[in-house]
């Protein structure tokens, strides 16, 4: 048995809210677009995959190990991903003073030490998905309004079980939930 694992940084549901409100006004109508259930969206640090469930315990200490301060974040625009053949769309963060990016670093270095799992070849590129081009669509070709200019709340560091929805998009479980702005415990 396996668990597919994901570790992120929830933001506040203001945050959330405006995004998901944007992401139905750039969306619009479109057919070929899914957009993400405005309580789930969130700022991926780790992708893990499938992982055994004996690791579901030390990465929830790993994860609590790594709750700090609030980064200091903002929206900077909308961001296809990919660009060559975009089928997500999300919204770029400003990673104001660079502490996501060494959050994401430790975070990388723990998990590697710790648990094994090898690092993200691709460079970390802050972002929140709002919608989903579906499968056999191609995304839509019109300009996009301009993505709400706003500071963002990173609320908590948190293990996520991503639980796959046959018909319907994945649902995601909280596992292990620490609040930014505190320290880390030793």
């Amino acid at each position: 048995m396996s668990a597919r694992l994901f570790v992120a940084v929830a933001l506040a549901d203001d945050d959330r809210a405006a995004l998901a409100a944007w992401a139905a006004e750039a969306v619009g109508e479109d057919p070929g677009m899914r957009l993400v259930d405005p309580a789930q969206v969130h700022l991926t640090m780790a992708f893990l995959g499938h992982r055994p469930l004996d690791e579901v315990d030390p990465l929830r200490e790993l994860v609590a190990r790594h709750a700090g301060p609030r980064p200091p974040m903002a929206t900077a625009g909308a961001l296809w991903l990919s660009p060559r053949r975009p089928h997500v769309l999300t919204v770029a963060v400003d990673d104001r003073d660079g502490v996501l990016e060494a959050l994401y670093g430790r975070l990388w270095d723990d998990l590697e030490e710790t648990i094994g799992v090898e690092r993200e070849k691709r460079r970390f590129k802050p972002h929140v998905t709002v919608a989903r081009v579906r499968r056999g669509w191609t995304a839509p070709s019109r300009r996009l309004p301009d993505a709400p200019a706003r500071e963002l709340t990173g609320e908590a560091l948190v293990l996520f079980r991503s639980h796959l929805g046959g018909r319907g998009p994945a649902r995601y479980e909280a596992v292990e939930r620490v609040a930014l702005g505190r320290a880390a415990r030793p």
